[in-house]
């Protein structure tokens, strides 16, 4: 617990002054934070106190309460009674108190809250007559019974709606609030007991008793399922723990003039700047979220209680002037009279973020660098792609890896041929494989969106589904493929081919028929916004583009050049293939030229376009890099086929894969290897590259190639390929009468690169950190096949994150800091880069950043994200933005 034992556990707020501020969330936590400054603001709130959330960890660890809190509890116990004149556990007119969580990022519906805490058999009585509505306060007390035996005995809701349900009927009557006094009293009892029928245990009357079950209930719920799997999802720490905030409570459901609901003080879902929500009259907050009443749209308040509706207007206007920022609001209204439960920053859409900040800089209420700082850099995938409209009714399937963002519909086909065969003819089709492999290239280029049981977030499926912007699940572990009786299934469920499904990239989630979509929609704000970050920003955005499409696609979400053109990827369809094919198999050198002398023009082709595209911009094209097996079909009917097409026989050309498969591939014979074994595949793709530079620079176009040598682990291995680049290069500038300027460098990929980085800089000219294999070689994991343990490492906190979405700083990032600071030693003008799929992760950005790289490159449409990640990173190390404040 830090501060030691001087610093007060509990909070007081009341009668216009609270013991706390905004600035105290991290102990507050974000709910009593906000209602503390709320009430030294002049806002009407309840009094109350919070619980510091610094005892929660420490209650959870030991399962006892400190003295010390014992003894501030019930001292803030009496300064609630002195302020509004009730007494807790009274007979006459009872003070009766709300229990509810507040972490310092907010959760909402994560965590438990208790309502009308304080009533028993007689203070109900005194209630009553207080208020002269028994059926009011019987309500209530209907209400906490049901609340507490839910929380604090953990029981489940089901039993207490049927006997509600029950009397309901019986009563004839449709609204829980239309139900008899006579009828609550004796559901009250009922209520009892099926608690102590249910746990053996007596339903606790006295209510200090009740208070102390409730506090352990909240700080129970700080470990709950739910809970824990939003904080993961969300990046939020468990070690932050929750507040507790014991607060006065106000009836919304006294009468016809009380009431309760929910407000933004704009629009979270468009960003407009009108008064957003929904309340209920004659309610409790719970009736609001709970779907048990439909609530009325917030513009009605004006209507049936003008004055209450005035004074929420006005109270919204100062919360948002007074925080700057959009607020999400909880409100109770008791006889007409308005009373604020809490105020914090309100969740919004990517669209509405960027609308919201650009017209708060317009109003004079953020500065520029404010409103780049506070948009969640992912949160601009919602502008991008079409996302799953939040209104629509869904049928879940399952859930994967959120491989690729965006949301799309089709129906579902099981191979490439059938995907691009009805593709071709409009139809929206989703093509879902045990996992993808470059054969089926033609097939994802149709389909709509791509499913796969098996993979990572960095498997082929993912890589390629990105580059092209498509929505991809992966590595969907419950869904079993049985392609030959044209069905997947899900736990029994079957869905066969031609019905449809869509996919959620963004989530992972896989539903079952065609959900209703929103399309994207880019703004002037959107423009704008990036506009402002790439004042700010010093890191250079590069895209990952391997056609001139891609190129061009970077170019308008602006990226300023490309950080890796994956040249292998040129050859997944047509006559390329083919060629590729050939190129492979061909029984001895003069076959092997004779098939590259086919690729030279295509891939010199392929190059005109991308250094057209790139305006002059540099361009990092990196040498083939698989392993040749990948070009092969490995399918015995289908290597019959392309035996058949070559005019080979089928044995001689099965003999032919089968003599390239190897154990571990991606550690066999690939990149500079590949390379150096036959050193003319890299002058082939060294001419295709120089040729097209020299085209383009003879047509007055600027280009700026680089040349990148992959999976390095030694400088010797660089060295040879370099110079036969370098050869290449000089062939070409004399035949074509033109000289270009360009780089050499090579891809650190494996931990002995990383390590020898400072002799690898003494000939190479820039290393680009390839991101997703060295991950792989440094944990000792296959991305495709950790996915059967990687989520459970998560869950059971063995790891904290997936290292192939986030980049492991503490082990990976050594290796690139290292490689970083050697590299630098040797050559202090080298050019440091990273390409990997972490360059469009916002964590990996800021740690590039820090470590003075000169670009990340991404997915075309990840350089948005990098953008605006990058800026923050930048504002980060000037001071003026916490890392953590755009992602709360």
């Amino acid at each position: 617990m830090t501060g030691g034992m001087t610093q007060p556990l509990v909070y007081f707020f009341g009668q216009g002054r609270a013991d706390g501020t905004a600035a105290m969330k991290d102990l507050l936590g974000g709910k009593g934070a906000g209602l503390a400054e709320m009430t030294n603001i002049g806002i009407p709130v309840p009094p109350g106190f919070t619980i510091a959330s610094s005892i929660c960890i420490a209650y959870l660890e030991s399962r006892q309460f400190p003295p010390r809190l014992l003894q501030q509890v019930e001292a803030a116990l009496q300064r609630l009674e002195a302020a509004t004149g009730k007494i807790f556990g009274g007979t006459e007119d009872p003070l009766l108190v709300s229990v509810r969580s507040g972490a310092a990022v907010s959760m909402p519906g994560m965590m438990e809250t208790i309502l009308n805490l304080g009533l028993n058999d007689e203070t109900v009585v005194g209630l009553a007559k207080q208020s002269n509505n028994p059926r009011f306060a019987w309500d209530s007390y209907r209400r906490f019974v049901q609340m507490y035996g839910c929380v604090v005995f953990d029981l489940p809701k089901a039993p207490f709606e049927e006997m509600l349900e029950r009397r309901k009927q019986a009563a004839g009557v449709e609204r829980d609030i239309d139900l008899p006094a006579e009828e609550m009293t004796q559901l009250v009892g009922e209520f009892k007991a099926h608690i102590t029928a249910a746990t053996g245990k007596d339903f606790p009357d006295r209510p200090l008793d009740q208070l102390w079950g409730a506090i352990e209930a909240v700080f129970e719920s700080w470990h709950t399922k739910r809970a824990t799997d939003y904080r993961r999802l969300h990046s939020i720490s468990d070690a932050m723990g929750t507040a507790v905030n014991i607060v006065t409570m106000v009836y919304g459901n006294l009468a016809e003039g009380s009431g309760t609901g929910v407000a933004f003080t704009r629009d979270p879902s468009t960003g407009e700047r009108v008064l957003y929500g929904e309340y209920l009259l004659n309610a409790q907050g719970e009736d609001v979220v709970s779907g048990s009443r439909d609530p009325e749209p917030i513009e009605r308040l004006r209507d049936t209680l003008p004055v209450a509706y005035g004074e929420l207007e006005r109270v919204a206007r100062t919360l948002e002037r007074h925080f700057r920022d959009v607020q999400d609001l909880e409100f109770t209204i008791e006889n007409r009279k308005l009373y604020m439960l809490q105020t914090r920053r309100a969740q919004r859409t990517g669209h509405a973020a960027v609308r919201i900040a650009c017209e708060m800089v317009e109003e004079g209420l953020i500065t520029q660098e404010e409103a780049v700082a506070r948009i969640p850099p992912m949160d601009l995938d919602q502008l991008l792609h079409p996302t799953i409209d939040p209104k629509a009714k869904l049928d879940l399937l399952t859930t994967g890896l959120p491989a690729s963002p965006g949301a799309a519909s089709g129906a579902v086909v099981f191979t490439a041929d059938r995907a691009e065969e009805r593709g071709k003819k409009g139809e929206a089709v989703i093509l879902v494989r045990r996992e993808t492999s470059p054969e089926d290239f033609h097939g994802m280029v149709e389909a709509k969106a791509i499913l796969t049981a098996r993979g990572g977030m960095t498997s082929h499926a993912a890589v390629v589904a990105r580059g092209m912007g498509k929505p991809c699940v992966a590595g969907a572990q419950e869904v079993v493929v049985d392609e030959a009786a044209g069905f997947f299934a899900v736990d029994g469920r079957k869905m066969k081919e031609g019905e449809w499904i869509t996919l959620d990239g963004g989530t992972g989630r896989v539903l079952a028929g065609r959900a209703a979509l929103v399309e994207p929609e880019l703004s002037g704000d959107f423009d704008r916004l990036l506009g402002w970050a790439d004042k700010v920003r010093t890191l250079r955005i590069r895209v990952n583009a391997d056609t001139p499409a891609d190129a061009h696609r970077g170019r308008d979400f602006g990226a300023e050049g490309i950080g890796l053109c994956r040249t292998e990827h040129m050859f997944f369809e047509g006559d390329r293939l083919s060629a590729m094919r050939e190129m492979i198999v061909a029984a001895d050198d003069e076959g092997r030229q004779k098939a590259l002398a086919r690729l030279l023009p295509m891939q010199r082709g392929d190059f005109e376009g991308i250094f057209r595209a790139m305006e002059g911009y540099p361009v990092t094209i990196r040498l083939l890099d698989p392993p040749l097996h990948e070009f092969l079909p490995h399918d015995p009917a289908e290597v019959a086929r392309l035996a058949e097409e070559m005019g080979r026989e089928p044995k001689e050309l099965q003999r032919i894969v089968d003599g390239l498969s190897e154990q571990n591939p991606m550690l066999g014979l690939r990149g500079c290897r590949l390379g150096i074994i036959h050193p003319e595949i890299t002058a082939m793709q060294a001419r295709a590259i120089f040729e097209a530079a020299c085209t383009v620079a003879a047509r007055k176009g600027r280009v700026q190639p680089e040349v990148m040598i992959p999976l390095t682990s030694t400088v010797v291995e660089y060295r040879r390929q370099a110079l036969i680049v370098r050869q290449v290069a000089e062939e070409v500038f004399r035949e074509r009468q033109i000289t270009v300027p360009y780089l050499l460098g090579t891809m650190i990929e494996l931990p002995r690169a990383a390590l020898t980085a400072d002799e690898i800089a003494a000939e190479a000219q820039f290393f680009s950190f390839g991101t997703n294999d060295l991950t792989q070689t440094t944990w000792g994991l296959s991305r495709d096949d950790a996915g059967s343990f990687l989520p459970y490492y998560i869950e059971h906190g063995i790891i904290p994150d997936d290292p192939f979405q986030v980049l492991d700083q503490s082990g990976v990032g050594k290796l690139i800091s290292m490689a970083c600071d050697l590299g630098r030693r040797t050559r202090q003008d080298l050019k440091l880069g990273i390409c990997g799929e972490h360059g469009g992760e916002p964590a990996a950005i800021a740690f590039c950043d820090d470590l003075g790289m000169n670009y990340v490159s991404c997915s075309p449409f990840r350089v948005p994200i990098a953008r605006l990640a990058a800026a923050q990173a930048a504002l980060a190390k000037r001071g003026t933005m916490d890392r953590t404040k755009a992602t709360v």
